[in-house]
C-alpha cells in the first residue's frame, strides 16, 4: 500500500514513481520469457515464408525485433494485449498469456492502485504493451505510439465521454529501464482546477497545439520493475529513445468496478474485490475468451472510433 506521504504527492502532482514494486523473478523474468517465445514463433514463420531472410539461429530477441521490424514484419500487434484501434477483422492477432495475467493482476500493482481508488477494482481494457526501438532505426512514417515516440494526452481524454467522470489510474510498468537516453516518461505537474484539454488528431491524438507548456515537463526515469502512476487527467507523453536499444514497458489502466470503462467495446474484468473476491478474475482462458469474443463481435461491425476528437474543431483549426 502506498503511504501517506506517497498518496499526498500523487494528488500533488498528478504521478509518482514507485520503484521495486514488480518481482524481478517472479514477474519480469517470466514475461520476458513469454514474449520470447512468441517472438520465435512469429519470426520462424516470417523465415520461412521468405518475410526475414537471416535465419534465426544465435539471434537475440531484440536482433529479432530490429530484423523483422526492418523487413515490413508486424510483430506490434501480434503482441499487444488489446485489439487495435483501427479495423478488426476476425483473425486480428492478439496476445494474452499467464505471465501477462500475472502482470495485471500482481498484488504489489493493485496495492498501490487501491490505495488511490479503494478495494473494487476494475482491469480496464484501455491497456498495451510497448516495446520501443531506438529512434534512428524506426521508418520516416512510423506514428505509432507503442512503437516510436508518445505524443502529449490525458488518458481521460482518449476514452470514450461515457467514462469522463470515472475514477481511474494508469500503471506504467517498466520491463527495462526507463531512462532520460531510451525514451521515459515525462509528465506535467497538476494545476489547480486541472481540467481535460482539447485533443486534436494530430500524428496521434494528442493535446491541441498552444493548451500545453512543455518547459513544465518534468522526466519520469524508472528502473525495471518499477512503475509510474498517473492520474487520468496528468499531460504525458515519451522522450525519444535514443538509445541503442529497445524500451520495454506495459501500459495499464484500473476503474473503480461499476464505472464506465470509456472503452465499452472491449472487455474489462474485475482485478480486486475486496467486498466479494470470488468475483476476481485469475484465469487466462476465460481473460482470453473473451477479448476473443469481442474480436469476433466487432469484426462483424461498423467501426468504433475509439477517439471523441474531430479535426474540424475550433482548437484545431
Amino acid at each position: 500500500m502506498l503511504s501517506e506521504d506517497q498518496i499526498t504527492q500523487f494528488d500533488r502532482d498528478g504521478f509518482l514513481i514507485i520503484e521495486n514494486v514488480l518481482d524481478p523473478e517472479a514477474v519480469i523474468a517470466p514475461l520476458k520469457a513469454d514474449y520470447a517465445a512468441l517472438l520465435d514463433r512469429l519470426y520462424a514463420h516470417w523465415f520461412e515464408n521468405g518475410a526475414v531472410i537471416i535465419p534465426p539461429y544465435g539471434l537475440s530477441f531484440e536482433d529479432k525485433l530490429m530484423i523483422a521490424y526492418s523487413a515490413g514484419c508486424d510483430w506490434f500487434q501480434p503482441m499487444d494485449i488489446s485489439l487495435p484501434g483501427d479495423s478488426i477483422s476476425h483473425d486480428t492477432p492478439m496476445h494474452f498469456s499467464q505471465a501477462v495475467m500475472d502482470l495485471v493482476t500482481n498484488e504489489a500493482v493493485l496495492d498501490c492502485v487501491e490505495s488511490l481508488l479503494g478495494g473494487e477494482l476494475t482491469s480496464n481494457p484501455i491497456q498495451h504493451v510497448r516495446i520501443k526501438p531506438p529512434k534512428a532505426t524506426l521508418k520516416a512514417d512510423e506514428t505509432r505510439a507503442h512503437v516510436g515516440g508518445t505524443a502529449w494526452h490525458q488518458d481521460r481524454a482518449v476514452a470514450h465521454a461515457e467514462a469522463d467522470a470515472t475514477d481511474m489510474v494508469t500503471v506504467w510498468c517498466a520491463i527495462t529501464d526507463a531512462t532520460v537516453k531510451n525514451g521515459c516518461l515525462q509528465a506535467i505537474p497538476r494545476h489547480p482546477g486541472d481540467a481535460m484539454r482539447p485533443h486534436c488528431p494530430q500524428v496521434q491524438t494528442s493535446i491541441a497545439p498552444g493548451y500545453l507548456d512543455e518547459r513544465e515537463a518534468v522526466t519520469l526515469p524508472v528502473k525495471a520493475g518499477g512503475i509510474v502512476l498517473l492520474h487520468p487527467l496528468t499531460p504525458h507523453a515519451s522522450l525519444d529513445n535514443t538509445s541503442d536499444s529497445i524500451r520495454w514497458s506495459f501500459d495499464l489502466r484500473y476503474n473503480v468496478t461499476g464505472q464506465p470503462t470509456g472503452r465499452a467495446h472491449f472487455p474489462s474484468f474485475i482485478a480486486r474485490s475486496r467486498s466479494n473476491p470470488s468475483r476476481e478474475l485469475r484465469d487466462v482462458e476465460t481473460w482470453r475468451r473473451q477479448w476473443e469474443d469481442a474480436r469476433a463481435q466487432l469484426a462483424e461491425r461498423p467501426h468504433i472510433n475509439i477517439h471523441r476528437w474531430s479535426a474540424d474543431a475550433p482548437a484545431c483549426a
